[in-house]
């Protein structure tokens, strides 16, 4: 079917549906996530500090730094560097989606210009795309049943900019957005959207 040659009262209709299914059947929105294990693994490795030890000989952290895994702003007017795990937050495996549960540090990045890399989930198009599902990775994380909701971000470009597929990873520029989109069922099916700007 050449979706060019439908009408403009139809076309705006089937890419929102359209992109509900890609992410419905690639795994977007299983709330489970990919497992956490390295991060259990790291937090069970670290000592506990003895009852014998006191609060003044436990490490201090040097408050000059800027603490690791805080996102990068460069000058003002620049986009914040993110990554997936930055907007990655706690998800019972089979528990439902409540925007209560997206953290502060997650919610702060509402309506700020930021900038994230990931790969564009493959469609039908390939060039001049208005709207895409920018997901983690292309291995089975985003593209298999054991998805995160946090793991997809729906992007819609600014008007009269687009972008092609391409199979390398992408940094994409815009508007972050805390967003439900929810299928049908009324299942989640996405969480965060951008207002794109530019690819990358």
């Amino acid at each position: 079917m050449d979706f060019r040659s439908l009408s403009g009262s139809r076309r705006p209709l089937l890419l929102p549906l359209f992109l509900s299914v890609v992410v419905v059947l690639n795994g977007c929105g299983n709330p489970s996530g990919h497992s956490s294990l390295s991060t259990q693994k790291s937090a069970a490795s670290r000592p506990l500090p003895s009852q014998s030890e006191t609060v003044s000989q436990l490490p201090t952290a040097d408050v000059s730094e800027k603490p690791a895994g805080v996102p990068r702003q460069s000058d003002a007017g620049r986009a914040i560097e993110l990554s997936f795990d930055d907007v990655k937050f706690d998800l019972e495996k089979g528990s439902p989606f409540h925007r209560e549960l997206i953290p502060p540090t997650i919610e702060a990045f509402e309506g700020r210009r930021v900038r994230i890399r990931g790969y564009i989930l493959p469609s039908f198009q390939q060039n001049g795309l208005t709207q895409f599902v920018l997901v983690r990775d292309n291995m089975e994380c985003c593209f298999g049943p054991g998805a995160a909701l946090y793991d997809c971000i729906v992007v819609r470009m600014n008007v009269g900019t687009s972008t092609s597929f391409s199979i390398r990873p992408v940094a994409v520029t815009g508007i972050f957005r805390i967003v439900e989109l929810k299928g049908p069922n009324g299942d989640h099916l996405a969480i965060y959207s951008m207002e794109g700007e530019g690819v990358r």
